[in-house]
């Protein structure tokens, strides 16, 4: 995979007809925060796949973070499935548009499927595993001091985050709130805990407590 003339912190941005395609698509349907959200996902990634000595597909990490949020468009609002497994079956759709091999249209899904889903990535194919590690500085400051300041200022200064904690968590609220049920279970939950009124969570013990079996 050669990279373009594009290049933050030492990585290059993937220039294949794929990848720039891929961003058109996200810039056209997503919003300013998520475009630039998504580009620092694959840059952070990126630099902690090199930070941790590990080989991976550039163009794939690329894919997975440019998709990995798109769930959360007006779009698919009304799906009833989780804002992942939207994003993940909108890459997986555009990737074989393409004519992308299935392994690798499997790799981008499921990297996007479980960017919230912390604990298993990291046992995964490195892209899914840096897809979630970009994610994860990006959004939560996991990692942060994993780079150094002259990296992330670089990273930053690309694609700037003005008021990106608020921005990002109304992006989440705005995203999941026509389908709570879908958060059962994880991490957004606490999403509409905090901004949604009368949220009221599933309960796992309750759920298991009040199941149709009669013991």
């Amino acid at each position: 995979m050669n990279a373009g003339a594009s290049e933050t912190a030492g990585v290059g941005i993937p220039d294949s007809r794929l990848a720039r395609e891929a961003t058109e698509l996200v810039r056209d349907t997503s919003t300013e925060l998520l475009y630039h959200h998504s580009r620092r996902v694959h840059l952070f990634g990126a630099l902690q796949g090199r930070r941790r000595g590990l080989a991976f597909d550039a163009e794939l990490l690329y894919l997975a973070a440019m998709f990995h949020d798109l769930g959360l468009a007006p779009e698919h609002r009304s799906s009833g499935r989780r804002f992942e497994i939207d994003g993940a079956e909108a890459a997986a759709a555009f990737l074989r548009s393409h004519q992308v091999p299935e392994q690798r249209v499997r790799v981008v899904w499921e990297a996007i499927a479980l960017h919230t889903t912390p604990g298993i990535p990291e046992y995964l194919e490195p892209e899914i595993a840096l897809t979630t590690a970009g994610v994860e500085l990006d959004v939560l400051g996991i990692g942060y001091h994993d780079l150094t300041g002259e990296e992330r200022t670089a990273v930053v200064a690309a694609h700037p985050r003005p008021d990106f904690k608020r921005g990002i968590l109304r992006a989440f609220h705005e995203g999941i709130a026509s389908r709570p049920g879908t958060t059962f279970g994880n991490v957004k939950a606490d999403v509409l805990a905090r901004f949604e009124p009368g949220f009221e969570r599933t309960d796992f013990v309750e759920v298991i407590e009040n199941s149709a079996w009669p013991e």
